[in-house]
C-alpha cells in the first residue's frame, strides 16, 4: 500500500470540490464525490465518508442522494453485512455524460412549450429555439464524442499496461511521471 499524506489529500480533496462548486455543482456532494474519486477502492461507508470529510451522516446522506441521481455513484452492500458503501464509478464522468441524453430530451421537450408559449417570431422565442437547436446538436454529437473517449481510454489504459523495454519509446504517462522527477 502506498502511504499518502493525509493532510495534502485531505486539501487537495478540499480544492477539487471548491472547483467543482464554482461551476455550480453543490458543495457537499462534490466534497463526498471528490472523496470517493480520491480514495483508492472508490468505495467507502457513509461513516466513513463522515470521518473523513469530519460532516455528519445526514450530509453524507443527502450528498449520496444527489449524487446517485446524476449517475456519479452508486449504492452497493456487501453481502451479509448491514453496511452500505458508496461507490464512484471507474469512468464517473463517462457515466454520468452516458446519461445525459434523457435530460436533453426533457429540456427539448420543455423547451418546446416555451416557444409555443411565447411565440416563435418574438425574440424570447427565438433565444429558446436557438436554446433548442443547440441541445438538439448536443444529443446528436454526444454518442459519437463518448465513442471516441470510449476508445482513447482503451488505448490509455494499453499503453499504462504495456511493459516498456529499449525498442519502444515511453507511452505519454511515462513521459509525464519521468518529467516530474
Amino acid at each position: 500500500m502506498v502511504e499518502r499524506d493525509g493532510a495534502a489529500v485531505g486539501a487537495f480533496v478540499e480544492r477539487f470540490a471548491a472547483v467543482m462548486a464554482d461551476a455550480g455543482f453543490p458543495r457537499m456532494p462534490a466534497r463526498v464525490f471528490t472523496a470517493l474519486l480520491a480514495s483508492d477502492s472508490g468505495r467507502l461507508t457513509a461513516a466513513e465518508l463522515a470521518d473523513t470529510l469530519q460532516i455528519s451522516p445526514a450530509a453524507v446522506s443527502g450528498a449520496v442522494r444527489f449524487l446517485g441521481q446524476v449517475n456519479l455513484v452508486t449504492r452497493e452492500r456487501e453481502a451479509g453485512s448491514r453496511r452500505d458503501r458508496y461507490r464512484v464509478h471507474d469512468d464517473a464522468w463517462y457515466e454520468a455524460s452516458v446519461h445525459r441524453d434523457r435530460e436533453l430530451v426533457r429540456w427539448e421537450s420543455s423547451l418546446r412549450e416555451g416557444i409555443e408559449a411565447l411565440g416563435p417570431d418574438t425574440p424570447a422565442g427565438a433565444r429558446l429555439a436557438e436554446s433548442l437547436a443547440f441541445f438538439g446538436f448536443m444529443r446528436e454529437e454526444l454518442p459519437a464524442l463518448l465513442g471516441r473517449w470510449h476508445d482513447r481510454r482503451e488505448q490509455l489504459r494499453t499503453e499504462l499496461t504495456q511493459p516498456q523495454d529499449a525498442g519502444h519509446p515511453p507511452t505519454r504517462a511515462q513521459d509525464a511521471s519521468s518529467a516530474s522527477r
